[in-house]
């Protein structure tokens, strides 16, 4: 089973990033002007590119209450962009045969802490 913690954040100085606790391995991709949602959506989306094709169950965490809601069709979408996100994570994670994204709460957010967010 292969676990990943995902954060981001937006502004003038936004990214993302994972970290892999099993591994160790972790990345952060610096994007400038994203919103704090496609920010933490293309974290997500990152684990899952990484992953795809691996049998390997597969659990992402974020602390994104919103966006991790969005993904499990608890929650509505009404930006076009956020969307289009959320319809690229839907594809990659019906190409797994066991896959989940999860809500942690931020202090047990092991990206933030190791990304400095």
């Amino acid at each position: 089973m292969v676990t990943a913690y995902v954060d981001g954040s937006g502004g003038e100085a936004s990214g993302y990033g994972y970290y892999i606790p099993e591994t160790g391995e972790s990345e952060y991709a610096k994007k400038p002007n994203l919103t704090n949602m496609q920010a933490e959506y293309l974290a997500v989306l990152a684990v899952l590119d990484k992953f795809a094709g691996s049998a390997e169950p597969l659990t992402v965490y974020s602390d994104s209450q919103v966006v991790v809601r969005q993904i499990n069709h608890e929650y509505g979408i009404n930006s076009e962009a956020l969307r289009g996100l959320a319809q690229k994570a839907w594809r990659l994670l019906s190409s797994y045969a066991d896959a989940k994204v999860v809500w942690i709460p931020r202090k047990k957010n092991l990206a933030g802490k190791m990304l400095g967010s």
